[in-house]
């Protein structure tokens, strides 16, 4: 049996609808499309992970001096627990490194389990808290704020 073809590719303006369809079906304060624009115009570094051409994930990094910020990360609905958003990770941390970056630094939801447990397979540590960052039911949820050094990236 032949497995699909699984591409890593830089993502621009042409891919927009494709990932907010994405962020919107998984996400209940999701990124606008206004955020995925302005990040593609400022130059952050935007890929998308497509299997026999469709995209099921993607992420947005923000390289500064010698320390890159993982914005976004995410895997569509239905290939969540796939494999897929470990290929991101892995991509992402890859790039960073290869733009001169020493560390990765990312927030996340403390409520968010599966992507907690991912980051910290991929060695992760926790630096810091920020109370209220992001949007939730009741009120704000507090972020998580996660390090990694990225001397060796193998999970």
């Amino acid at each position: 049996m032949l497995l699909p073809r699984v591409e890593m590719l830089p993502l621009g303006d042409d891919e927009i609808d494709e990932i907010v369809a994405i962020e919107n079906g998984i996400f209940h304060y999701p990124w606008t499309r206004g955020n995925f624009v302005d990040s593609i115009a400022s130059g952050y570094s935007v890929w998308g992970c497509r299997v026999a051409g469709e995209l099921v994930g993607y992420f947005v990094l923000m390289i500064a001096v010698d320390e890159a910020h993982l914005l976004n990360i995410s895997v569509a609905g239905k290939r969540q627990r796939m494999g897929f958003g470990a290929r991101l990770l892995e991509w992402a941390m890859t790039s960073a490194q290869q733009a001169g970056a020493s560390s990765l630094l990312l927030e996340v939801r403390p409520s968010n389990r599966s992507a907690l447990a991912l980051y910290r397979q991929f060695g992760f540590r926790q630096i810091g808290l920020r109370r209220g960052y992001y949007p939730a039911a009741e009120g704000c949820e507090d972020a998580l704020v996660l390090r990694r050094e990225l001397g060796r990236i193998l999970a």
